[in-house]
């Protein structure tokens, strides 16, 4: 890594080699930034962006690394609209109108 009067120069990134990188929609990683659960991006110029390498190598291992609570599923027979039955009680059901 190159040094420049003692101070690293770190390696950067632009959205497209991110997006490479993290196969995330870009609204998820703004909303994982601003929960602090993904490394900051910094703007270069008024129009250019960048993330730190370095940072977001490490992010990656940190996720390969620990596993990822999946959500629960939704109990699709408590919905109002379009329930889904049991199969049984659908026999059950036709049996007695036919």
């Amino acid at each position: 890594m190159a040094h420049q009067n003692g101070v690293p120069i770190k390696r950067t990134i632009r959205r497209q080699q991110l997006r490479e990188m993290v196969p995330l929609a870009d609204s998820t990683i703004y909303e994982m930034e601003q929960r602090g659960e993904f490394p900051r991006r910094f703007a270069l110029s008024p129009r250019c962006v960048v993330w730190d390498l370095a940072a977001v190598e490490t992010w990656l291992a940190s996720r390969r690394s620990t596993p990822i609570v999946r959500a629960q599923s939704p109990d699709v027979r408590q919905r109002r609209s379009r329930p889904v039955r049991e199969p049984g009680r659908v026999q059950a059901m036709a049996s007695k109108t036919g």
